[in-house]
């Protein structure tokens, strides 16, 4: 699915790509988490979906207070999450040349992806790859609210699990 409908040109072949920024924060000491690496992980995945530079993410992992605290704020939901995506871009929208797009907001709970990949059979670093890449799929507008855009968004997140973290990564 090719989210690019406006915005600058494709890169010339064999140029670089404009960049695709991605502001960290790991404001939790509860799991350790690779978070240059999964940043790499959301930039390829917004490069493979499209996704013109140049833009800029902010990709923060939390502790659960923090990501409940959000939760209730943003979702009106009762206590701890994995991940919360905040998206801002609109890919129609007309920049200057070079202004970054803002792309929005990445919020994962690394002790809660922890959980999950007990029950999930998964080692913590794939419960994480798959937030990061569910939290950047919700940034480029999936979604998961009817049974087949919950179907799209399963079959993008594993392909991209598949090509970018474990070919054999099993959603």
């Amino acid at each position: 699915m090719m989210l690019r409908r406006g915005g600058p040109p494709p890169p010339a072949a064999g140029a670089e790509p404009p960049a695709i920024d991605v502001q960290l924060g790991d404001e939790q000491d509860d799991v350790a988490v690779d978070a240059a690496g999964l940043a790499a992980l959301a930039v390829a995945v917004f490069r493979a979906e499209g996704v013109p530079g140049p833009a800029e993410l902010t990709l923060t992992f939390v502790d659960e207070d923090t990501i409940a605290a959000l939760n209730a704020e943003h979702m009106d939901e009762t206590g701890p999450t994995d991940v919360l995506s905040f998206p801002l871009w609109d890919p129609d929208e007309t920049l200057p040349s070079g202004m970054p797009a803002m792309l929005g907001d990445i919020v994962v709970c690394p002790s809660v992806a922890r959980r999950y990949a007990a029950g999930n059979g998964r080692s913590v670093e794939h419960e994480l790859a798959l937030l990061v890449v569910h939290g950047a799929l919700h940034i480029l507008g999936h979604d998961h609210a009817e049974a087949e855009e919950a179907a799209l968004m399963a079959e993008r997140e594993l392909h991209h699990l598949q090509a970018l973290v474990d070919p054999a990564f099993v959603r």
